[in-house]
């Protein structure tokens, strides 16, 4: 619903009627909106939009001339000659939003400008984050350390506060990176140039002991004036370890083996066999053949005896 605010809102705008304007933090804007008597009475409204939340009427008058303003502590919206105005003070990055100027005449809804207004911070007085790569691939077990280099330029400093540094790892197997590690508000770890002019480094490092899981691509990020500042990044490969490796390929060799002789212990067994029922049969037929001659003898001497 609000997206369709966005849409419906934005399309009613042209060029025309559609400026930009950008000032710094702690500036005051204003914004002006024509304002003409007409003989109909009418309300003129100030609006402002922020993505993802529904318009909000920072002040209403009319369109003839009025005495009433509308006044919280750093907006106020009142009319000025020929004008219907919209002063902020001390602007915010929360103020960042369009800003536009509706009359409403009986049923009528009329667009008369709008601006987008981008409140800037300060600008970072970091200049670079450096990550080194990891040379070789790490083992499981071994103890890693990520390096992340900060290199700001400390007489430009417009920010209060030390920067804060964290440690993302970005894995194959998840949708966004997570956050694994934050360092404290520490300049232990700088180094300050000699030459005023020169950065300033400082060096983080984070050490882990490698697990199966610590595969992926680490990125140190800084957060410093409103904004973050991720490096390069570096990617951690872990090597499998080759004694493992060496006890699989036994354990291989010796299934295969064990499958052969099992194999071969299935041909013997249906070997033995047949040589068994080969001279089984063989017997049965000798004992058949002896006991026929014996009755064929006895068959001739009751013969014989007649």
């Amino acid at each position: 619903m609000i997206i369709l605010y966005i849409c419906y809102y934005l399309s009613r705008f042209n060029d025309q009627n559609f400026v930009t304007k950008t000032v710094h933090v702690g500036e005051d804007v204003t914004l002006t909106c024509s304002r003409h008597e007409y003989h109909e009475s009418g309300t003129l409204f100030w609006i402002r939009l922020v993505a993802g939340n529904l318009p909000e009427v920072l002040g209403a008058t009319y369109t003839f001339a009025s005495a009433y303003f509308n006044k919280t502590p750093r907006i106020t919206a009142k009319q000025e000659p020929g004008t219907f105005v919209l002063h902020i003070t001390r602007t915010e990055l929360s103020d960042t939003a369009f800003y536009y100027c509706e009359k409403h005449v009986e049923l009528q809804t009329t667009f008369l400008n709008s601006t987008f207004l981008r409140v800037k911070g300060p600008e970072p007085d970091i200049t670079a984050v450096i990550q080194v790569p990891s040379s070789d691939p790490a083992r499981l077990g071994d103890s890693v350390t990520l390096q992340c280099s900060v290199l700001s330029h400390s007489e430009k400093k417009t920010c209060s506060g030390d920067p804060s540094v964290y440690w993302f790892r970005g894995a194959s197997d998840e949708s966004y990176p997570s956050v694994i590690y934050a360092h404290g508000n520490s300049g232990d770890e700088c180094e300050r140039s000699p030459d005023a002019h020169s950065p300033q480094k400082c060096v983080y490092n984070f050490s882990m002991n490698i697990t199966s899981s610590d595969a992926g691509t680490y990125y140190c990020a800084v957060a410093t004036c409103g904004e973050i500042l991720f490096g390069n990044g570096a990617k951690l490969e872990i090597e499998a370890n080759m004694w493992l490796f060496g006890n699989s390929q036994r354990a291989n060799t010796v299934l295969l083996l064990l499958s052969a002789a099992l194999a071969l212990s299935f041909i013997v067994i249906a070997l033995l066999t047949y040589i068994i029922k080969k001279n089984k049969y063989n017997c049965l037929n000798g004992k058949k053949k002896k006991l026929l001659l014996n009755l064929l003898l006895i068959k001739l001497q009751f013969i014989f005896s007649i």
